[in-house]
């Protein structure tokens, strides 16, 4: 008996210093890079959403769930990460799906553009948040570079060992926390950079998407069929990465095929409303806060009249989650637009 509880006792302080050691050697990503912190927000969303958004940067940052619910009454939440390629998306509708099961997911379609894995920094943002299941299991392995192992992610401690010497305050206050980063998955920023000089797009040798894209998005359109989830496809309005008229096409006929909606929202910047010149905060890539808010009136009248998606404002639950939101939401638009005028910079980083 005294060798078991011995054993037992070892045990538990090797895997209690294993998983302390892990929390540690994690990137926290709450300063600096914060999209790597996204992902794993949403499972705290205690709520049913009746639309989620599945995509990139073009969906974060240009859509604000926080304006669609008090406008239009809209539950959403944008399940968002840096350069998410669409396996990545698929993966996640197919958890949010089996988690909760909203009326309307919405896709943004410039990853298409992607055939092959891309970036471990890139995949980690996106599946190191995620919660363990067969959803992200098939993310890994259809996401690994040539470099990268399997085991490394079930075990990520492998991957970040040599973090011992970047060690700084920030992994010791988030060891077993994380604060918000985002609102319902969007990322907000203040500032403004006008939109000059945007490169034209250059010519390709092939404007084909990749037999692997079209896998997985025809996927992605079964998995919304098969279990009665309206499919949205839509390209953001921003001017850079370059959208070609070429692969506009592909999209167009690839919805009519298969009988979805498709909004291209560069085709509707005057209606938008949008200003270059004040709607952007780094020159035409993502829209500021202005920008998507009004993208987020434009999307949400369609939404609201064309799509019938509820108006819940009405439910007293969700109001009060809705609540907590838009206080935390207010009060970052005023941390950013101070130190703004205090330092020039949202980030309240004062110049070397």
């Amino acid at each position: 008996m005294k060798k078991l509880i011995s054993i037992i006792l070892i045990l538990t302080i090797s895997i209690t210093g294993l998983f302390l050691a892990t929390k540690l050697l994690e990137p926290k990503y709450m300063t600096g890079i914060l999209e790597g912190a996204m992902i794993g927000e949403y499972y705290d969303d205690p709520t049913d959403h009746d639309v989620v958004f599945i995509g990139d940067c073009e969906l974060y940052e240009n859509i604000s769930p926080v304006y669609l619910w008090e406008n239009y009454g809209i539950n959403s939440y944008i399940r968002g990460s840096a350069q998410q390629l669409i396996w990545q998306s698929y993966y996640l509708a197919e958890e949010t799906i089996k988690r909760e099961h909203p009326d309307m997911i919405v896709f943004n379609v410039l990853s298409m553009k992607y055939n092959e894995p891309q970036n471990e920094a890139y995949n980690r943002m996106t599946i190191d948040g995620m919660k363990w299941s067969k959803s992200k299991i098939g993310s890994i392995n259809a996401s690994m570079t040539e470099d990268e192992h399997f085991i490394e992610y079930l075990f990520p401690i492998l991957r970040y060992h040599s973090r011992w010497s970047d060690l700084n305050s920030d992994d010791f206050k988030y060891l077993l926390h994380r604060d918000k980063v985002s609102f319902n998955g969007y990322y907000m920023r203040v500032d403004v950079k006008e939109a000059t000089d945007v490169p034209e797009g250059r010519p390709l040798a092939d404007y084909q998407f990749g037999d692997n894209a079209y896998y997985y998005l025809d996927k992605l359109t079964k998995l919304c069929k098969d279990n009665d989830v309206k499919l949205v496809l839509v390209k953001a309005p921003t001017l850079y990465p370059y959208w070609y008229d070429e692969w506009d096409k592909q999209i167009v006929d690839y919805a009519d095929e298969n009988n979805l909606t498709y909004i291209n929202f560069l085709e509707a910047q005057d209606e938008i409303g949008l200003d270059w010149s004040k709607d952007t905060y780094d020159g035409g890539l993502h829209l500021n806060l202005a920008g998507a808010e009004k993208l987020s009136k434009y999307f949400g009248e369609i939404l609201s009249k064309d799509m019938n998606v509820p108006d819940r404002r009405g439910d007293e639950k969700l109001s009060k989650y809705w609540d907590s939101v838009e206080k935390r939401y207010n009060a970052e638009i005023k941390r950013q637009t101070d130190n703004l005028e205090k330092f020039g910079n949202v980030h309240g980083d004062t110049e070397d």
